[in-house]
C-alpha cells in the first residue's frame, strides 16, 4: 500500500491504490468519531420525538372524535 501526504494537511495521507484519504492523527479521529456519534444520537432523539408527537396527535384526534360523539347524544 503506497501513501502520499496530502498537501497542507500534516495528518492526512492518500492511499494511491484506493484513492482513500486517511487521517493518521488518532486524537483527531477519536474527536471526529465522538462528534459523529453525538450527531447520530441527536438524530435518533429527534426521530423518536417526531414519532411521539405523531402518536399524541393521533390520540388527540381520537379524543376529539369521541367528544363529538358524546355531544351529539
Amino acid at each position: 500500500m503506497s501513501r502520499m501526504f496530502v498537501q497542507g494537511h500534516a495528518s492526512l495521507v492518500k492511499d494511491t491504490n484506493s484513492k482513500a484519504v486517511i487521517n493518521t492523527n488518532k486524537t483527531e479521529y477519536a474527536l471526529y468519531m465522538q462528534k459523529y456519534k453525538a450527531r447520530e444520537k441527536q438524530s435518533d432523539e429527534l426521530r423518536d420525538t417526531i414519532k411521539e408527537i405523531n402518536t399524541l396527535k393521533s390520540e388527540l384526534f381520537e379524543i376529539k372524535k369521541m367528544l363529538k360523539e358524546v355531544i351529539k347524544k
